[in-house]
C-alpha cells in the first residue's frame, strides 16, 4: 500500500459489521467506514484529520496518547486494554461500552494503525442480567471448563462452600468433592462432557459435597451445558439438601409411628375381643346346662299343665300360657349361647366347600323379606368366584345378621348392596391387618346407605352386648356373631364406616381349590323312641336325671354313670350289650372322648354320640368337627335329644354319621343383631 489515498473510498470497509478508524502515526484520524459514521454520529469528513481522541471519554482522554504510543512500540493485532472495560465516546456525548480490536499496515507514511470498534451495550446488559440471575439464584452454581478447572461461581456457592470466590476460581472442581469419591469424579466429569444433557448427577444416588471446613453435606446435583466463546461450559447446580432430608425422616418416622399405633390399636382391639370371647364362650357353657333343665323340665311341667288346661280349663289355661312365656325365654336365651359361642369361636363347625354366590341367591328372597319394602337390595356376583371353605348355617346367618344391622340403620329407607369378589392379598398387606394371613380369599361385601357409624363406635361394634339401640331393640351381639363366625373360618373382618353416608362390612373367607361338591342329603327320621340300651355318663346331676328321664320315657334302657372312672367300671361288668355311649365331653377326672375310646376296646360295636355346650377344643381342631365323631350341643329339647340319637343308632357301620348343623337343638332362629 503506497498510502492512504491509494485506497479508495468505496472499498471493503464499509462492508465490515464493526466500525472502523484508521489511525496515522501521529494519532489523525485517516479513514473511517460507514458503520464508524453511523456508531459515532460524525459524517466521515468531520472525523477525517481530526485526533481520534475525540472519540475517547474524556476520563480517559489524557492517558490514551500514551497508550496509543506503546502500541506502536510492538504493532501487532491484539486487542485493546485486554482485561479493562473500555469505552468510547459518541458525538451527543454519550459513552457506550467498546471492545476494540487494533492491527497495523506500513505504508509509505508509517505504520498506520487500524481500530475495530464494536458496541457491546446488548452483551453487556446480557452479561449483567446473567450476573444478577446467576448471584439471585438460590442454589450455589458452580461453572467447570472441560479440563475440570472452576471457571464461574455465585455468592450462593461462596456461602454453602465457605470459601471466595477468587479461592475457588482456576481451582479443580475435585476440591468440592468428598475424599470418598474424589478419586472417581474426573472420570464422571468427562462422560458427561461427552454427552451435555441437561439432567441430574447420579440420578439416584446419594450425592455429598465438602465444605472448605472438611465437613460433607448431602447434596443434589443437576448439570447443564453451555457453549461460551471460550469452549464448553458446565453448569453445576448444587443444593443442600439437609434439611430436607431431615424432614423427610422425620415425615418417615412420624408415619412409621402413627402406623405402629394404629397396629397396636387393632391389636389390642383384637386382643380385647380374644378374651371377651373366652370369656363368652365360658358363660355360653354354663348356661347351656342350666337351659337344657329348664328348656325340658318346663316341657315336661307343660304337658301336665296342658292337660289338666284341656279338662278344666281357668286357672290351669292361664298357667299353661305362663309355661309357654317361659318356654320362649328359655328358647331365647339358648338362641344367645349359640351367638356367643360362635364369637368367642367356641361352635363346632362343619365346613364345607361352597359357592358364596349360590348362598346369597339362596338367601335374597329371605333378606328382602327381612328389610321391608323401603330398602332396596343390590346383589352383584362375580362369575369366576373361587370356593370358600365354610360352614353354610353360619354364612347364611352372617347375612341375615348383616341385612338386620342394615335395616336398623335405614330407618328412612335406603340401599343394601351385597357383592363378592376374589382378593389375593400379599405379605406386605397382610402385615397392616392383624389376624389376616397372606392367601387367596373370598371377599364378601355388605354395604348399606345407613347412618354410619362414628370412630368410637366403630372400635366396639364387634364386642359382645355392645349397642347404641334403646333398650330392648337388640342384644348387641348381631356384628359379634359375625365377627366369630369369619375369623373362627379362618378369614378377617373390618368395618369402614362414614357417619351419615353409609357402612361396609367386608369379609374374607379362605379360598380353596377345587369345584364344589353337592350338598349330601340327610336320611328321614323315622319314629323317636327306641329298646336299645343307652349308657349315660354326666357329671352335673340335673342334666343327667334329665337326659334318663327322656330316654326312659320313650323306651330305651338307660344306665347312669356320674362319671368317667364309673362309665368304664360298668361297662366292664355289665354282661348285656349296650348299644349307645351318650357322654358328656367336659368332665373331671377323665374326658368323655377318653371314656369312649376305653369302653369301645371291649365293645367295638359301641356307637358313641357326645354332648356339650362347649365341645371346642377337645372334640375338634380349630373348631372342625373330627369325621366319624357325632355331636349333641346343648341346650337341647326332648325331640331333638330322641332324633340324633335315632341318627345315630340307625346309621350304617360303614357311613360317616351326619352331624347336622352345629347350631342344631331347635333353637336357631332370628336373631337379634345390633
Amino acid at each position: 500500500m503506497a498510502g492512504y489515498a491509494d485506497v479508495p473510498p468505496g472499498s471493503l470497509l464499509d462492508a465490515a459489521p464493526d466500525a472502523i478508524v484508521g489511525v496515522r502515526p501521529d494519532g489523525r484520524i485517516a479513514l473511517v467506514n460507514v458503520q464508524a459514521e453511523r456508531l459515532f454520529g460524525y459524517r466521515r469528513d468531520e472525523l477525517v484529520g481530526q485526533s481520534v481522541e475525540i472519540l475517547v471519554p474524556e476520563v480517559y482522554r489524557a492517558s490514551h496518547p500514551a497508550r496509543r504510543a506503546a502500541y506502536l512500540t510492538d504493532p501487532r493485532p491484539r486487542p485493546m486494554g485486554a482485561g479493562m472495560e473500555l469505552a468510547a465516546l459518541r458525538r451527543d456525548g454519550t459513552q457506550f461500552p467498546a471492545e476494540i480490536s487494533l492491527s497495523a499496515v506500513e505504508t509509505a507514511e508509517g505504520t498506520f494503525v487500524t481500530a475495530a470498534i464494536r458496541d457491546v451495550t446488548s452483551r453487556k446488559r446480557a452479561e449483567a442480567m446473567f450476573r444478577g440471575l446467576l448471584e439471585a439464584a438460590p442454589d450455589a452454581i458452580v461453572g467447570v471448563r472441560p479440563d475440570g478447572r472452576i471457571a464461574l461461581v455465585n455468592a450462593q456457592a461462596e456461602r454453602l462452600f465457605g470459601y471466595d470466590r477468587d479461592e475457588l476460581v482456576g481451582n479443580s472442581v475435585e476440591i468440592l468433592v468428598p475424599e470418598g469419591t474424589r478419586s472417581l469424579h474426573p472420570r464422571h466429569r468427562d462422560r458427561y462432557f461427552e454427552d451435555p444433557r441437561p439432567r441430574p448427577m447420579g440420578a439416584g444416588m446419594q450425592l455429598a459435597a465438602r465444605r472448605r471446613d472438611g465437613s460433607e453435606f448431602p447434596a443434589e446435583i443437576s448439570l447443564s451445558a453451555l457453549e461460551t466463546e471460550d469452549g464448553l461450559l458446565v453448569s453445576a447446580a448444587i443444593r443442600d439438601v439437609t434439611d430436607r432430608l431431615e424432614a423427610q425422616a422425620e415425615r418417615e418416622r412420624l408415619r412409621a409411628q402413627a402406623e405402629r399405633e394404629r397396629l397396636e390399636v387393632q391389636l389390642h382391639q383384637s386382643q380385647r375381643l380374644e378374651s371377651l370371647g373366652q370369656l363368652a364362650g365360658g358363660v355360653a357353657h354354663d348356661f347351656n346346662n342350666l337351659l337344657a333343665v329348664i328348656i325340658n323340665y318346663t316341657a315336661f311341667v307343660g304337658e301336665v299343665v296342658g292337660d289338666a288346661a284341656k279338662l278344666q280349663g281357668g286357672r290351669w289355661e292361664s298357667a299353661r300360657r305362663d309355661i309357654e312365656q317361659v318356654q320362649r325365654a328359655a328358647d331365647r336365651a339358648a338362641q344367645l349361647t349359640h351367638q356367643l359361642l360362635a364369637f368367642g369361636r367356641r361352635e363346632v363347625v362343619q365346613p364345607r366347600p361352597l359357592d358364596l354366590n349360590e348362598i346369597v341367591h339362596d338367601m335374597e328372597q329371605l333378606l328382602r323379606r327381612t328389610l321391608g319394602e323401603h330398602v332396596e337390595l343390590h346383589t352383584y356376583a362375580d362369575p369366576e368366584l373361587w370356593p370358600a371353605l365354610a360352614d353354610v348355617g353360619q354364612i347364611e346367618q352372617v347375612l341375615v345378621n348383616l341385612a338386620v344391622n342394615a335395616r336398623d340403620a335405614m330407618t328412612g329407607g335406603g340401599t343394601l348392596t351385597i357383592d363378592t369378589s376374589n382378593v389375593r392379598v400379599d405379605q406386605d398387606t397382610a402385615s397392616l391387618k392383624p389376624g389376616l394371613r397372606p392367601g387367596r380369599f373370598v371377599h364378601l361385601r355388605v354395604s348399606d346407605s345407613g347412618t354410619g357409624m362414628y370412630p368410637e363406635v366403630m372400635a366396639r361394634a364387634f364386642e359382645p352386648f355392645f349397642t347404641t339401640k334403646a333398650k330392648g331393640e337388640g342384644s348387641g351381639l348381631g356384628l359379634a356373631t359375625v365377627y366369630g363366625i369369619i375369623t373362627q373360618a379362618g378369614g378377617h373382618v373390618e368395618i369402614i364406616s362414614t357417619v351419615n353416608v353409609g357402612t361396609t362390612v367386608s369379609a374374607m373367607l379362605p379360598a380353596i381349590e377345587g369345584e364344589v361338591p353337592l350338598a349330601e342329603e340327610l336320611p328321614a327320621s323315622g319314629e323317636l323312641f327306641g329298646g336299645e340300651t343307652i349308657m349315660v355318663v354326666e357329671d352335673e346331676p340335673a342334666m343327667r336325671e334329665l337326659t334318663r328321664r327322656i330316654l326312659a320315657r320313650n323306651g330305651y334302657q338307660v344306665v347312669i354313670a356320674r362319671s368317667g372312672p364309673e362309665a368304664i367300671s360298668l361297662a366292664s361288668t355289665i354282661s348285656d350289650e349296650i348299644h349307645l355311649l351318650l357322654t358328656d365331653v367336659v368332665m373331671p377326672q377323665v374326658l368323655g372322648r377318653d371314656v369312649a375310646e376305653r369302653i369301645s376296646r371291649r365293645r367295638p360295636q359301641l356307637r358313641v354320640l357326645y354332648m356339650s355346650g362347649y365341645a371346642y377344643p377337645i372334640l375338634a381342631q380349630n373348631g372342625t368337627l373330627e369325621p366319624g365323631l357325632a355331636l349333641l350341643t346343648k341346650p337341647f329339647s326332648e325331640r331333638v335329644l330322641l332324633s340324633k340319637v335315632r341318627e345315630v343308632l340307625d346309621a350304617s357301620p360303614t357311613a360317616r354319621p351326619a352331624y347336622g348343623n352345629p347350631a342344631s337343638g331347635g333353637y336357631v332362629g332370628p336373631t337379634d343383631s345390633d
